[in-house]
């Protein structure tokens, strides 16, 4: 019986694909890293064509390892969300370079939008806020300095990384899950369709921009030549959304956080979208039977990358892993922050223009210091999200933590500390992978609901707060001296 669900998880730094059972057991993995390109500063980009062919050879390393597309029930999506792909739609070629969502290249549009009035009606309708985050300003962008865009007309498709992925694998369906669409700033989430007035804000051609659809389903199947036979396409989400999936965030409160590329908190807010006092965001949190469920979202978009950056740049870490050991030699930061603004701030400043910054230095501090200030970032960034969902009201009571960073045992205790809560991780921590599987699950009928398909999520460990208040307050003191510098007035 063909029971196991390939999943694709095309991510920021890397392509994988996962083989799970209904049981939630990892069953296989496969993993190719993803090339990044910084044209310009501020400037970051993929190429589309090695997003598809890297996944494409992942899935099918794992579609062989399953014994072949017979044992494949179906296919789930999950990926990088806001990154926008343009291609042809009579040959499925990329045209040019995917826009990937930390790209900053569209600051002065956004901010020339803000002062002209359009960020109250565009937070109304799509719950996001004028930054070069969202794939809208993305789109204007291209449409206005790629020419090859203008020539292909009608001919020209316009998506996100599942879009691309689904039309790849599909010959052609061109389909984008709420999820995604959601994040474009072109969606009306309250309505669930393409919102005209935003598309001509941001001069998208209609005719190129997919449908949207739920995240679980039959998207039609793949072409049969790819895989030896024809296998559905049955789930779809954002790697965010599918986290909070894979996480079991059904009931309003539950909150989520991922540490990988960026840090991205969830909390479930049902049927209602809460529109944010506080400069979070409103997103669809999945779409099932036409009907969507909602949460607020806040987004840190240093994180991991912030890790890789120590390696590669720096060369204060051979690998991410032995950071943890490294945080521990050192009994404090000895007055050190790492602010990590490389790429702008997300919530709750929404300062694309913002840098980072490394402050408190003496001769005392050494490397320890430098990589726990890095380490410590995380835990600061989060307390101040959890400040603004609280002054939304939606406080957390505790919170689940997932993704490659999260591995990391001096990181999840910090965590706990610093917002003197119950931090909560799964022992398979690969959750967005998990959550696209369990949609395909439901999609292709191995599930009849999601609190069904939440079986396939384990065990979990739990972290409890082990500092002391005094400890705790210097801390924050020192991370908010720390983020003043870097603030822009």
């Amino acid at each position: 019986m063909s029971e196991k669900i390939l999943v694709i998880d095309a991510g920021p730094t890397s392509t994988r694909a996962m083989l799970f059972s209904p049981r939630g057991e990892c069953l296989g993995s496969a993993q190719r890293e993803l090339a990044q390109h910084y044209p310009q500063a501020g400037w970051v980009e993929h190429d589309a064509e090695e997003i598809w062919a890297s996944s494409f050879a992942c899935a099918r390393e794992m579609a062989e390892a399953a014994g072949g597309a017979e044992a494949i029930a179906g296919i789930g999506i999950t990926n990088q969300r806001e990154t926008v792909v343009f291609w042809r739609r009579s040959t499925g070629r990329a045209l040019g370079r995917a826009i990937v969502w930390q790209d900053r290249r569209t600051a002065e549009l956004c901010a020339a939008l803000k002062r002209t009035g359009h960020e109250a009606a565009l937070q109304a309708k799509t719950g996001l806020l004028l930054d070069p985050y969202f794939s809208g300003s993305k789109i204007a962008w291209a449409m206005a300095n790629r020419p090859e865009l203008a020539e292909a007309g009608d001919d020209l498709c316009i998506g996100t990384v599942e879009s691309w992925l689904v039309f790849r694998l599909t010959g052609g369906l061109h389909i984008s899950d709420a999820t995604n669409a959601s994040r474009t700033a072109l969606m009306d989430i309250h309505a669930g369709r393409w919102d005209a007035g935003l598309i001509e804000l941001f001069g998208a051609p209609r005719a190129a921009l997919p449908e949207i659809v739920d995240c679980a389903g039959r998207f039609g199947e793949t072409l049969p030549e790819l895989f030896g036979a024809a296998l559905p396409t049955s789930g779809m989400a954002g790697d965010q959304q599918a986290a909070a999936i894979g996480q079991a965030c059904f009931a309003p409160g539950d909150t989520k956080a991922t540490y990988g590329t960026g840090a991205f908190v969830l909390t479930h807010t049902g049927g209602e979208a809460r529109v944010s006092a506080n400069r979070l965001l409103t997103t669809v949190a999945w779409q099932l039977g036409g009907v969507s469920t909602y949460a607020l979202e806040g987004s840190v978009f240093v994180a991991g990358s912030l890790i890789q950056w120590l390696r590669d740049s720096l060369g204060l870490v051979a690998t991410s892993a032995e950071t943890a050991a490294i945080a521990a030699s050192v009994d404090d930061n000895r007055g050190v922050y790492l602010v990590p603004a490389h790429c702008g701030l997300g919530a709750p400043h929404w300062q694309p223009d913002a840098r980072g910054a490394l402050s408190g230095l003496t001769f005392a501090a050494g490397r320890a210091h430098v990589v726990r200030a890095a380490l410590e970032a995380q835990a600061y960034q989060t307390h101040d999200l959890m400040a603004a969902f609280a002054a939304d009201g939606a406080a957390w009571a505790r919170l689940r933590i997932d993704g490659g960073m999260s591995a990391n045992e001096w990181l999840a205790q910090d965590l706990a500390d610093v917002l003197d809560l119950e931090v909560e991780r799964p022992v398979f921590v690969e959750t967005t992978a998990l959550g696209a599987a369990m949609l395909a699950g439901i999609g292709c009928g191995l599930f009849g609901s999601l609190e069904e398909a939440a079986a396939m999520r384990g065990a979990v460990e739990r972290f409890t707060p082990a500092m002391t208040d005094d400890v705790r307050d210097a801390r924050l003191a020192g991370w908010q001296n720390a983020l003043q510098g870097v603030l822009l007035a």
